[in-house]
């Protein structure tokens, strides 16, 4: 991803910000992922979080799967 890019999400760990990613890109959109974190090594870190970055195109859509991913992981299929 080059250029200019937008935080639509900080969680606390690398392996949730890189789910986040996968499923923003399997919808097509431009993501990574940005901590320091000393590539992954120092976990420890991380204690501003790990952010999931966009494009500011792709913003908007990002943030509408993100919601949508949200509202899935809180329904527990019991009405």
């Amino acid at each position: 991803m080059d250029g200019a890019t937008v935080s639509v999400a900080v969680v606390t760990s690398r392996t949730e910000a890189e789910l986040i990613v996968g499923l923003l890109r399997s919808h097509g959109l431009g993501a990574a992922l940005a901590a320091d974190d000393a590539g992954g090594q120092e976990p420890q870190l991380q204690l501003e979080g790990v952010r999931v970055l966009v494009t500011p195109s792709d913003e908007a859509s990002a943030r509408r799967l993100l919601a949508a991913a949200d509202d899935t992981a809180g329904h527990d299929g019991r009405g």
